[in-house]
């Protein structure tokens, strides 16, 4: 076990490298495959946005807001743990703001409703009704076949959130940023997860400022 001085266990995390063969293996099948498109997105939203499997699985279309200034994903009271809303940017990432951008369209044309589910089944006469967080735990680790085996068998999906938050730490983000970012509930949290590595032999870009 790898640990940060402060105790954070860097295998939680997924590497630039890892992350970056992730995205790159659902993309390419993105064109082909709905889920492996809606797969890409659970993958977004955990690991570069940092959110929680309860808060991925009530996600609405109304809540991604991809068309402003300062683009964001709203967090309401209700789905956010401990019932304290907030707003977790998308301007640090934009590979991340296009793919959400992109599948809100394709979510709209499918169910015109703007509150509908971001991320929803995608199959027949169950098309856009709710997943579980089991469903969506599993998916999770589906996304990440890219890694291998004995990889996946280490990953769960709150491992996106510690991947998040450790990025964008580690990208230049000041820890109050990512505090409110994360919803933490205090600035100690988020400074735990200072000095993880997140480095490995390839350097990505997985956040892109200016």
């Amino acid at each position: 076990m790898h640990t940060s001085p402060r105790g954070v266990d860097s295998t939680k995390i997924l590497t630039r490298r890892e992350l970056a063969a992730v995205l790159a293996d659902l993309a390419g099948k993105s064109p082909r495959s709905r889920n492996a498109r809606m797969n890409l997105i659970l993958v977004r939203l955990a690991c570069c946005c940092g959110l929680r499997v309860s808060e991925i699985a009530g996600l609405r279309l109304s809540d991604l807001r991809t068309d402003l200034t300062r683009p964001h994903i709203r967090i309401r009271r209700g789905a956010a743990k401990g019932g304290h809303p907030r707003v977790v940017p998308l301007w640090w990432d934009a590979g991340t703001l296009q793919d959400l951008h992109e599948w809100k369209a394709e979510r709209l044309s499918q169910d015109r409703d703007p509150d509908a589910l971001v991320v929803a089944c995608q199959q027949g006469k169950r098309l856009g009704t709710r997943l579980s967080r089991h469903t969506l735990r599993k998916r999770f680790r589906t996304a990440c076949r890219a890694l291998g085996l004995d990889r996946i068998r280490t990953l769960t999906i709150h491992h996106g959130r510690h991947t998040f938050i450790s990025h964008a730490l580690a990208g230049g983000r000041t820890l109050a940023e990512v505090r409110d970012a994360a919803g933490h509930a205090n600035v100690s949290i988020t400074s735990t997860y200072l000095h993880v590595a997140v480095e490995d032999q390839a350097v990505g870009n997985l956040f892109l400022f200016g």
